[in-house]
């Protein structure tokens, strides 16, 4: 028995901390969500903040853009020139993505220095591709509405998740301890 903890020690490291650094961050965000009310509709602020980036870059190609609140749903209604496309919800906000970033991150060890930089700036890209995501989403779906349950179940999940992906992969082999210098 102790012949396999020795030979696969490495693994269960990862492994025991990713799961507790998982947990602790889930469970960290599901207290952020018990602030708002989802039996009055109310939308988290990562959402809000998510949804009117995406508003905002649409306008800035000079596309007619605009956001409201759902009336009867926690979410946040996206409208394209003046039609309604999209519902935002807190899935969107790509928050459990990033969380799971950064968990695999912190359990593949790294100096701590390049650990805190690697998750700020894969953090920022995994926020900004989420927002282009979701904007070209929007204009995908205006076009292509019969396109619909394949850009939004599959394509557009393979890009963020692929993108996520790149980033442990450039961790591991860059700047994590087990990268070969």
């Amino acid at each position: 028995m102790k012949k396999y903890w020795i030979h696969y020690k490495p693994f269960l490291l990862f492994l025991f901390k990713f799961l507790i650094v998982y947990l602790i961050l889930t469970f960290g965000y599901q207290k952020y969500l018990a602030q708002f009310d989802a039996t009055q509709f109310e939308v988290d602020d990562v959402t809000e903040l998510v949804a009117n980036h995406t508003k905002q870059m649409l306008l800035f190609f000079n596309y007619d853009s605009s956001t409201s609140f759902h009336e009867s749903q926690p979410a946040i209604k996206f409208f394209f020139n003046k039609k309604f496309i999209a519902r935002i919800v807190e899935g969107c906000n790509a928050v459990s993505v990033i969380l799971l970033f950064v968990t695999f991150v912190l359990a593949f060890t790294g100096k701590w220095k390049s650990t805190v930089f690697f998750i700020i700036v894969g953090t920022g890209i995994i926020y900004g591709l989420n927002v282009i995501r979701i904007a070209l989403l929007v204009v995908l779906i205006y076009y292509y509405p019969s396109q619909e349950p394949l850009l939004h179940g599959v394509i557009f999940p393979l890009f963020i998740y692929g993108a996520v992906f790149l980033l442990w992969i450039i961790w591991v082999n860059k700047f994590s301890l087990y990268a070969k210098k």
